[in-house]
């Protein structure tokens, strides 16, 4: 059984950039600033001393839930590794036909994956009623069995305060015994723990052989953090190229932070070939996701004509407008869109108006 989809994901990619100066810009701004939010200390309620009861499920039968995440395929078949009915069933949204071939796996063979499979159930309420308790029980099952997903996913109940009383203590031995096993997120939840220096004293090196750890293993949050500590050399030797290597792998898996590093660094040639082309269309692509600091970009190189065909001041303005409206502000952008024609920036406030819509229905919605 591979890892599942939808266990609890890995804390916020936080505190890793908090007060450190992004990739310089050559567009004559001040050096953009990445400040994630914080994560908050982390919790952990007792460890069960009993193992749950054997699951009797009331109903066997194809039960699809529409808020189903789409899942990796399950592995193929083979004589040596025969078809996983457990696992196909979840990725298929029977839960309760998962449910009923999990509890077979654990009554007859004591399967730890299959007891993180029925941990997974309850705590999504997939095809069962949402029941923290339960799933703990059967994460710590699991994790006491040596699966190092269950062991991470309790790890992040133990954090957010699910099934019990939060203990951070308790989920720091959780996610070292993880990151032992080879799980990437373990590894770098343990990194930002390092960074920030709140579970226990601070030790940037330390951090940083998480951070490696998570980052070989393909992590992209990783890749990024560890891109920012090559960067300024904290933690490691500043080697700039390594730092938009692994920038440039965070941005090839859609990590939108890294995406707007790497094409400031393609932009500039900061450890990179200079191609400013691949920058501003990179750039684009994070602005269209909704970076604040890529639109931005954008409107500065539009304004410019920098790796675009030709200047274009209605797509300037209208970046600019949404730019701002998010919170980045650009004095630059503000005289250049000041000195267009009426006609210029009643066509990119035309062309910006449905997004300052949402903008605003996001801001009122928060209020």
């Amino acid at each position: 059984m591979r890892q599942l989809w939808s266990l609890p994901m890995a804390l916020p990619l936080a505190a890793v950039l908090a007060g450190a100066p992004a990739w310089e810009t050559a567009w004559a701004q001040a050096p953009m600033q990445l400040t994630p939010t914080a994560p908050a200390p982390a919790p952990k309620p007792a460890h069960p001393t009993h193992a749950p009861k054997r699951v009797k499920p009331t109903a066997v039968r194809p039960a699809p839930h529409a808020a189903a995440p789409p899942a990796p395929q399950a592995p193929a078949a083979s004589s040596a590794n025969p078809p996983d009915l457990a696992y196909g069933a979840y990725q298929r949204g029977y839960y309760l036909t998962a449910l009923a071939e999990a509890t077979k796996r654990v009554n007859e063979k004591g399967d730890p994956k299959a007891m993180t499979l029925i941990a997974e159930l309850y705590a999504n309420g997939f095809g069962v009623p949402n029941n923290d308790a339960e799933a703990v029980k059967w994460y710590s099952l699991a994790a006491e069995h040596g699966d190092r997903d269950a062991m991470f996913a309790l790890a992040m109940f133990r954090l957010g305060g699910r099934g019990g009383p939060r203990d951070p203590a308790g989920a720091t031995h959780l996610l070292e015994q993880a990151a032992k096993l080879g799980h990437p997120a373990a590894a770098y939840d343990l990194g930002l723990l390092y960074l920030e220096g709140q579970q226990f004293p601070q030790d940037i090196p330390r951090a940083a052989q998480f951070f490696d750890q998570a980052a070989k293993a393909g992590n992209p949050e990783a890749q990024y953090a560890l891109a920012t500590l090559y960067k300024d050399g904290r933690g490691v030797p500043q080697n700039k190229q390594e730092a938009t290597r692994l920038m440039g792998l965070a941005a090839e898996a859609d990590l939108i932070d890294a995406q707007v590093e790497y094409a400031i660094a393609l932009f500039n040639g900061t450890g990179v070939a200079k191609d400013e082309k691949a920058a501003v269309a990179l750039l684009r692509k994070a602005a269209m996701r909704g970076s604040p600091i890529a639109q931005d970009r954008l409107a500065r190189v539009l304004a410019t004509g920098r790796g675009v065909a030709a200047p274009d001041p209605v797509q300037a303005t209208k970046w600019h407008l949404i730019a701002k409206a998010a919170g980045a502000s650009d004095p630059f952008l503000d005289d250049f869109v000041a000195k267009q024609t009426p006609e210029t920036r009643a066509a990119g406030e035309k062309a910006a108006k449905p997004w300052l819509d949402v903008i605003k229905q996001r801001k009122q919605s928060r209020s």
